[in-house]
């Protein structure tokens, strides 16, 4: 099972920094080429692999950390998803204003969906503000929350399993249009720092 991360900002390099904390491989790429990522793969060490986007793009899981409106472009040169998992971290912010994007209602995650045709979409890593999803999942106790959701039972388990691997505690909420939606910028799970103990 091979991971990519799309996007070294604060959520990409946040992610990148969790893997290389578990000694998980993940390549990372982004829009200016692996030279851009030597500094990042320098501090964080040989499990981080810089690489090009066509090629983060073959991955077996895929998580998307660009800002929404730069999906489109982030996944133009992908081939066939053929059922592969593109995990959206994405937040569907409107700038300068700072608002939740109007959508008319739909999850965030059916739209980047439709730009990933024939992939399993699970919503994950985007509710944490980015300097506390790169900080150690182990706190007070107990285990960092992350919350997963998507439309494909088996996808989720999988992103779920990650989420365990990296040291988070994940919690599956369902269906994108029930989790999806308390998961997306201006609702209630987003920027909630829980722990779960036990």
């Amino acid at each position: 099972m091979t991971h990519a991360i799309i996007g070294s900002g604060a959520i990409g390099s946040a992610l990148a920094r969790q893997f290389a904390r578990s000694n998980i491989d993940v390549l990372i790429a982004n829009s200016r080429g692996p030279d851009s990522l030597a500094g990042l793969a320098a501090e964080l060490g040989s499990y981080v692999i810089p690489t090009t986007l066509p090629e983060a793009l073959k991955a077996d899981t895929v998580i998307l950390a660009v800002p929404f409106t730069a999906v489109a472009d982030a996944v133009q040169g992908a081939g066939q998803w053929n059922g592969r998992i593109v995990v959206d971290a994405t937040n569907a912010i409107d700038f300068p204003a700072f608002t939740p994007k109007d959508l008319g209602g739909r999850p965030s995650t059916d739209v980047t969906a439709e730009m990933v045709p024939g992939a399993r979409v699970v919503k994950a890593f985007n509710t944490l503000p980015a300097a506390v999803l790169a900080s150690d999942p182990a706190q007070d106790g107990g285990r960092r929350i992350l919350f997963v959701s998507g439309n494909d039972a088996s996808a989720n388990s999988n992103i779920a399993g990650l989420i365990e691997r990296l040291g988070f505690a994940p919690i599956t909420l369902g269906e994108l249009n029930q989790g999806g939606l308390l998961q997306q910028f201006g609702a209630s799970l987003v920027a909630q720092n829980l722990t779960k103990h036990g």
